[in-house]
């Protein structure tokens, strides 16, 4: 039942683009009908002239070419109907004008089987189309009592018949290749717009890590600067408070920076050459003044990494030391960097508390975590995030060539 459905919807498709060919043709369609009306009047009136018989001809003909003017209409919904109509209107024409008969019956009808090649794709629709028209041929023939004349007019017919089914092929091939081609010009101007849409969704989630991963981890760590400033004031180590203020300041310097180069990198993409080793080992020293947690580096890289690589790893490695320093309760970290058979593998470690890896994501207002499954998947590397009452671990590992080179 589902494939004869699936059948029925393609033939309609089919044929309903079909019907826009028959649109093309009705130009030179037309301009054949005309000929042959003139061919048919010459023939029928060249002996007498007979009025009353040639207006009823010319009503007939008149509404034959109107409706092949708007066949790209009728032959939408029900084609059969079409050719019904056309053939009994040609039959009328023909018995209207005896005489004229041969030049209605052998110009008109080729034209109606012509149509059907171009409308219809099954060879039993179109030979049905084929044996209603040599029906007519025929019964016209021998309504008016020209059964002799069948030896010089059938090897007309077929001849007319294979010129005009040779014609429909060739027309209604070229047209159908402009068709398709509008169409897939189209299709493709509708999957451009989808592009730019998910393009735009991309872009917006860039922003939104890019905004995460430089201002909101900055202010986090700020935050906690000015928290312990606050406590050594309240202890009267002035000192001490003087020393991370002046830290917190040159951390909002950092700050400014970084968000500055983050609407840079949004209206385009900054070309100074990035340094993993010496931009890690800043970040992790920033990350040390700022929290006093000890941090054990170990960068084994020689190969060269697209600035894509780079700049994803470098916010990988902050995100997870900022986790450190706001829910871990750590005071040692390893940050271990290593290359093998093309690959990076950065592993961040700590002795903290450890939490329930099953929440991640659960928690509103949570999204760190979120965001490294995000960054690992758009440099087409692998997560893995284990944690227990002895500390959290986090592995990522990642082809080193992903991305445009530097």
């Amino acid at each position: 039942m589902m494939k004869s459905m699936s059948t029925f919807l393609n033939e309609s498709t089919i044929q309903y683009e079909n019907s826009d060919e028959m649109l093309a043709s009705r130009i030179p369609i037309l301009l054949w009908i005309q000929m042959v009306y003139i061919a048919t009047m010459i023939l029928q009136n060249v002996k007498e002239l007979l009025i009353l018989p040639d207006i009823f001809f010319t009503i007939t003909y008149v509404l034959h070419a109107l409706l092949h003017w708007n066949s790209f209409r009728l032959t939408r919904s029900r084609s059969w109907l079409y050719f019904l109509i056309q053939g009994l209107l040609i039959l009328t024409c023909a018995l209207l004008l005896g005489e004229g008969s041969p030049a209605v019956l052998i110009g008109l009808l080729p034209i109606l089987i012509g149509q059907s090649v171009g409308l219809y794709y099954h060879k039993r629709k179109i030979t049905f189309v084929f044996l209603y028209c040599v029906f007519i041929f025929f019964y016209a023939q021998l309504y008016l009592g020209k059964m002799p004349d069948l030896l010089l007019l059938i090897p007309l017919f077929i001849l007319m018949l294979i010129v005009v089914i040779a014609y429909a092929l060739l027309f209604f091939e070229q047209v159908h290749a402009r068709l398709r081609t509008q169409n897939f010009l189209k299709d493709l101007e509708k999957a451009h717009r989808k592009v730019e849409e998910l393009t735009l969704a991309n872009e917006r989630q860039r922003m939104a890590r890019d905004l995460h991963d430089t201002l909101t981890q900055g202010v986090a760590a700020f935050v906690m600067q000015l928290d312990a400033a606050d406590e050594f004031i309240s202890q009267g180590n002035i000192r001490r408070s003087q020393e991370i203020i002046q830290q917190s300041m040159s951390q909002a310097r950092s700050l400014l920076a970084d968000a500055r180069r983050a609407i840079d990198n949004l209206r385009l993409k900054s070309s100074s050459v990035l340094d993993f080793r010496e931009s890690l080992t800043d970040e992790i020293q920033r990350f040390f003044q700022a929290t006093g947690i000890n941090v054990y580096p170990k960068i084994q890289m020689v190969s060269q990494m697209s600035r894509m690589l780079i700049e994803h790893s470098l916010y990988i490695v902050s995100e997870c030391l900022t986790n450190v320093a706001k829910h871990a309760k750590a005071d040692k970290v390893w940050v271990t960097v290593t290359e093998r058979n093309n690959r990076i593998e950065i592993e961040v470690k700590d002795n903290g508390t450890g939490f329930d890896t099953s929440q991640i994501g659960k928690q509103a207002g949570h999204y760190g975590l979120l965001g490294l499954y995000e960054r690992v998947r758009l440099i087409g590397g692998q997560l893995q995030i284990t944690s227990t009452s002895r500390g959290t671990r986090i592995i990522i590992e990642a082809s080193i060539h992903k991305g445009d080179k530097l």
